[in-house]
């Protein structure tokens, strides 16, 4: 959440100096930072729950033992 928080403020001000790149989209568009947080967070919620969903599916004793 901290780095979505640095990135939003670092593509605000990002965004006055790119404005001129920009087509169809405001430099500050609301909507398109909220889409892109939201996106970001799913990619990590997903990156985290995919091995712990496996590691969960692992014996504790074969685990250990393995070791």
């Amino acid at each position: 959440m901290l780095g979505i928080g640095i990135g939003t403020a670092g593509a605000f001000m990002a965004g006055r100096l790119m404005s001129s790149w920009l087509y169809g989209v405001q430099a500050n568009d609301a909507l398109t930072f909220a889409s892109v947080a939201v996106l970001l967070l799913l990619i990590a919620l997903a990156a985290c729950y995919i091995p712990a969903a496996r590691a969960t599916r692992v014996d504790p004793v074969i685990a250990l033992r393995d070791h």
